[in-house]
């Protein structure tokens, strides 16, 4: 009886174990035997190497994507995505790891680290200096890693691991517009020069989760295709504990991430169902804002409605601490509108221009803060002028400001509000020599007459130039084109400006 039952079981062991023998030897002679593994490993060191083109394309690739980022533009950004020659040694970590060669390891990692680093400062570099800080939604995107974005990198790696082995490397293209290996170095750099340890933060984990995966999917592909190490048998399955604990230990928190994201979008989701439980038809979410991060819940919103609702802002809060299962904090604006669409669209478009005046406002405030702060006065002797969208300060004298600092520090500012004319006028002070290389100024000396006709536009007084009659005519010419009209006084000698007398 057991020789007959069992006589079947055998059979189907023996198909299976023929099967499998079979597609190993498939793998080891059509698939493995077909890979020229001394070119891979001989490519793969050429692009972990740590060179001069290495770092001046790692640096521009850095320097396009923060100014892509800024500008929330996504076609600067793969730009920067494209230029990145990042994926070379991480890719390196990954093949030198699977083959043991610790030297090269080193090489890959020393080339990655002096990579990223170059391209961190020289984002900071740029922010730091930048007009631009504010968080853009190209960076918020990249600071909060998840499980998604786990998964991008190993499907990514996964393709361009095997693009390398099999020698069709185009598909690297993809594989690094996909995997956006230099944008979250950038926002790196963005949060280390606005000091935004949350930014900071989160970006770092995104880089960091795609280096790892990246890295890790290498190793495992060389070794499907049969790249070996000399490792004893139980080394390398140490190896292999050990990359799978890396895998769960970035897939634990990113999970979580991810969880928390799909938390916000259903709670969005219910806030706005629970706000509008309390109007009838005919009323309208104008806008919402959540804060989640805060404790408790911050939520703000306004409704267009034809019949104001007293106790609506009550009701709505206890549903949703009920519904969201946290505290709530909420705030319910209403305007009351009439039945009709116009009317509603008419309320919706006071209410943002009353949103726009009050950002206005704030930002008329925050340039008349730092116009006092550069001039050293306070802040009621700013002049700001909303409608014409002028500000005025008189600066007073400080130790060791000369004009040209003050023209400085108005530049500066100017520049943070492109749209508003800023003007700060500076104590009298000395007006610079006008340096000449044969029958026109050097590069000093046009400096100097720009400084001169600043001054004298913001001081409104006269301008006398003394020296060389030639030299101080051409000056005079010079200034003239720039709106300022001065006097010649021919007495021989280096061209020096100086203050006219009012009314000569």
């Amino acid at each position: 009886m057991t020789d007959q039952i069992g006589s079947p079981l055998s059979g189907q062991i023996s198909n299976f174990s023929r099967v499998v023998l079979s597609w190993r030897r498939w793998w080891r002679q059509d698939v493995i035997g077909t890979v020229d593994q001394a070119e891979v490993i001989a490519n793969r060191r050429e692009d972990c190497k740590l060179s001069e083109r290495y770092l001046f394309m790692t640096a521009m690739s850095g320097g396009i994507a923060i100014l892509g980022l800024l500008l929330s533009s996504p076609a600067v950004v793969i730009g920067a995505m494209l230029l990145s020659p990042l994926m070379g040694p991480i890719m390196g970590l990954g093949f030198a790891l699977a083959i043991g060669d610790y030297r090269w390891l080193r090489e890959s990692a020393r080339s990655l680290a002096w990579g990223s680093a170059l391209a961190v400062l020289l984002c900071a570099l740029i922010v730091f200096f930048s007009p631009i800080q504010t968080v853009t939604s190209e960076i918020a995107a990249r600071t909060r890693p998840n499980l998604f974005d786990l998964l991008v990198a190993l499907f990514s790696a996964l393709a361009g691991a095997y693009a390398m082995i099999r020698g069709r490397e185009g598909t690297i293209v993809g594989v690094a517009i996909a995997t956006a290996l230099m944008p979250p170095l950038a926002v790196v750099g963005f949060g280390l020069a606005t000091l935004n340890w949350t930014v900071f933060g989160g970006a770092m984990m995104l880089f960091v989760t795609n280096l790892l995966t990246i890295a890790l999917t290498a190793w495992a592909m060389a070794r499907l295709y049969g790249f070996r190490s000399s490792l004893t048998e139980r080394q390398s399955q140490f190896q292999n504990l050990m990359v799978i604990v890396v895998f769960v230990a970035l897939a634990v928190p990113l999970f979580f991430s991810l969880r928390q994201i799909g938390w916000e979008y259903n709670a969005e989701r219910i806030i706005r169902s629970e706000i509008m439980e309390n109007f009838q038809d005919r009323s309208r979410l104008s806008e919402v804002s959540t804060d989640y991060a805060a404790n408790p819940v911050v939520v703000s919103a306004t409704v267009l409605t034809p019949v104001l609702q007293p106790q609506a802002e009550a009701r709505t809060e206890r549903a949703l601490v009920d519904r969201l299962g946290r505290e709530v904090e909420f705030t319910l604006t209403q305007y009351q509108v009439g039945t009709s669409a116009s009317a509603a669209e008419q309320a919706q478009l006071a209410a943002a221009r009353a949103r726009e005046e009050a950002a206005a406002a704030q930002r008329a405030q925050e340039l008349a803060r730092r116009l006092a702060l550069v001039a050293g006065v306070s802040n009621d002797l700013v002049l700001v002028d909303r409608q014409k969208r002028m500000a005025l300060v008189r600066a007073e004298a400080l130790a060791g400001a000369t004009l040209a600092t003050h023209k400085a520090l108005e530049m500066r500012v100017a520049a943070t509000e492109p749209d508003w004319k800023v003007q700060v006028i500076p104590p009298l002070g000395r007006l610079p020599r006008i340096d000449f290389a044969g029958a026109e100024p050097n590069d000093s000396g046009l400096r100097s007459l720009e400084l001169v006709a600043w001054a004298s536009k913001r001081l409104d007084l006269p301008v006398e130039l003394v020296g060389n009659a030639a030299e101080a005519q051409r000056a005079a010419e010079i200034l003239a084109e720039r709106g300022v009209e001065a006097t010649v006084i021919a007495q021989g000698g280096p061209v020096q400006a100086r203050w006219g007398t009012i009314g000569r």
